[in-house]
């Protein structure tokens, strides 16, 4: 098959010259080396640091016990206390749970896999709250002689965090709770001062036992407001709120229960022990707070630095629902037979175009989706990670671009299974309204990518490679340059409206320049995960997995250039001849990679008891489709 070449190369003649090579000859069927391949995709993708039986197994193996299938008839609060029976098997597993709050590789892990089970959505959001937003923020402050965290670590009582208010969300900074220094006890008072400060939307009633809290409140000490830090705070008992707290529950969400509650406080006595401190602030005998930081705002944030993790945590299950959602609409789609062309003839769904291009564009994504998350994981981990700034600026877009397009590929897995695909049972149905929590959670997608996107503009864009190979479609390599080109052309818009825009009016001039920004942060982060795709190709000797890999990487890339084409025209990258064969070149791609659509979601390694529980993968008769 020809190779379609871009601006500068000589294009090669006939009406069919896109496309890439195919793995295996139409009459050949697929690769004899189906499971070697399988299980060399699945060491790229699970064990990148010789760490898959560590850091994913036991996670595994957790979610093929039998009591993590689906259960019928359980009303929304009997699966929220579910979550929290799941905890404690959670907890059960390393041999120190304070491990999970130190180990960003076993907690992400842990939400990759927690989040594909029915109901996962709660057992997820609960232990992300105990073990990193909790635990991890205990961990992280100047350790009390007094604190004994083994009540948490063994689960007696349950560990949240009480940041945001009703009136304070993503403008946490200027949240308006209060811990007022008390003189004559040397404590504090923590005060709710309005029901605008009431804490929304904490996990705080009784179900899951005993709660204890991190609460995130002002320090004022005198007349002085020193700012946002953390107050460890006992919540509950087993009869309901201590005295001085008031907790109203919300209504639990169907697919994703959790005890939200609204929690308020009324001068709730706290001993002087309960204020975490560190180097971003400690108050003194003396009552005088001292800093290594300049200000409250870098003071607040280095105190919530554990919402960081959270979002390495939240883009997991998304990943990882995004991987057993295509994992279980193409399995149904090889088994699932419908009226063929010629009478009497069936095919199975997976045979059309129309069906199987939406899925292996989604398999693309998905696996660029986890190669991203365990470069940024592994970087996170890494105790001398250099400019920490860039890398939560990454995390941030990543959880945001990641969060956003796994909802996109679980809605359009779920509606590839028809209605088979809205019954519980079959979870589908529960992955969008999950994923729907995390584009929220840690920071509203918007708002961080707005906030990384402004930061970006003091940044130049991504270098091109500079030995990219031939200008043909079927080199990801060349693709990803042009993919930076567009960077390249958002990030001069966005300078240059910045430039045109109002001189005395910041908030004008933004308005100007945001839609480009946007654009180039966005872009930024698809083009960082083509990069650990293409990094991940170079760490494989094994040829048909290299292969299948390459033509993944071009058909992302392809599929995320697509709608840039415009300004790769205009900018002179392409011509008009290539923006009209492009579609011809995710075809060819799309030709090629139909056959081992079963290949590359087998890699995603889901327990066989986990699909074999599906009602949909069920051929009729009753057996399970292997």
């Amino acid at each position: 098959m020809a190779l379609l070449a871009f601006h500068g190369a000589e294009r090669p003649a006939g009406p069919h010259r896109s496309g890439p090579r195919p793995l295996v000859d139409a009459a050949e069927g697929p690769a004899r080396d189906d499971a070697a391949t399988v299980r060399e995709l699945t060491r790229l993708l699970f064990d990148q640091d010789g760490e898959r039986e560590r850091v994913h197994a036991p996670w595994r193996r957790l979610i093929a016990r039998d009591d993590f299938r689906h259960r019928p008839g359980l009303t929304p609060e009997e699966r929220a206390a579910q979550s929290y029976a799941w905890l404690r098997l959670v907890n059960d597993v390393p041999a120190d749970p304070a491990s999970l709050a130190t180990d960003p590789a076993l907690l992400t892990a842990l939400h990759e896999w927690a989040a594909i089970v029915d109901g996962g959505g709660g057992l997820t959001t609960v232990a992300s709250i105990h073990y990193n937003l909790f635990l991890g923020s205990l961990l992280d402050h100047d350790a009390e002689p007094s604190r004994d965290l083994t009540e948490f670590t063994a689960l007696r009582r349950t560990g949240t965090f009480l940041c945001t208010e009703v009136d304070h969300g993503n403008d946490a900074f200027a949240l308006e709770t209060t811990a007022r220094l008390d003189p004559a006890t040397g404590g504090f008072l923590l005060h709710t001062p309005h029901p605008g400060a009431a804490k929304f939307m904490p996990n705080t009633s009784t179900l899951g036992g005993p709660k204890s809290a991190v609460v995130a409140a002002r320090l004022l000490v005198g007349d002085r407001d020193h700012g946002v830090f953390l107050f460890l705070t006992p919540l509950t008992d087993h009869e309901g709120p201590l005295p001085h707290i008031t907790v109203t529950p919300l209504p639990l969400r169907p697919n994703a229960p959790v005890d939200h509650c609204l929690t308020s406080f009324d001068h709730l006595p706290l001993p002087r022990r309960a204020l975490l401190q560190g180097e971003h602030g400690r108050l003194g005998p003396d009552d005088v707070l001292t800093s290594s930081l300049g200000n409250r705002r870098k003071r607040f944030l280095t105190s919530i630095s554990r919402v960081t993790v959270g979002k390495l945590c939240m883009s997991a299950a998304a990943v990882g629902a995004s991987r057993a959602a295509l994992a279980i609409a193409v399995r149904y789609g090889d088994h699932r037979h419908v009226s063929g062309a010629r009478p009497g003839q069936r095919l199975p769904i997976n045979a059309h175009r129309t069906h199987h291009s939406r899925l292996l564009q989604g398999v693309a994504t998905t696996y660029a989706m986890t190669f991203l998350h365990r470069s940024l994981t592994a970087r996170w981990g890494s105790p001398d990670a250099a400019d920490r700034a860039d890398l939560e600026r990454l995390v941030a877009l990543a959880k945001a671009w990641i969060t956003w397009e796994a909802r996109t590929i679980a809605l359009e897995a779920r509606e590839r299974c028809g209605a088979q695909g809205l019954l519980p049972a079959n979870h589908l149905a529960g992955f969008p309204e999950y994923i729907e929590g995390t584009i929220t959670a840690e920071g509203d997608n918007l708002l961080v990518t707005t906030k990384a996107a402004a930061e970006l503009l003091h940044h130049p864009p991504a270098p091109l490679l500079p030995d990219a190979g031939p200008p043909v479609l079927t080199n990801p390599h060349h693709l990803r340059n042009l993919l930076a080109r567009t960077e390249h052309a958002f990030h001069e818009q966005a300078h240059r409206a910045l430039r045109q825009g109002p001189s005395h009016d910041p908030q004008a001039r933004w308005n100007t320049a945001s839609a480009p920004a946007l654009q180039k942060a966005q872009t930024h982060i698809r083009l960082r995960a083509a990069d650990a795709l293409l990094a991940t190709l170079a760490r494989t000797t094994h040829e048909p997995a290299r292969r299948l890999l390459d033509e993944i990487a071009a058909l992302y890339l392809l599929t995320h250039l697509t709608p840039h084409t415009g300004i790769l025209l205009a900018d002179g990258h392409i011509d008009a001849g290539h923006v009209h064969e492009l579609p011809a070149a995710v075809d060819a791609l799309t030709h090629s990679l139909q056959p081992r659509l079963a290949t590359l979601t087998g890699a995603f390694d889901h327990p066989p008891e986990y699909l074999d529980a599906l009602p949909l993968l069920h051929k009729p008769g009753g057996t399970a489709t292997s």
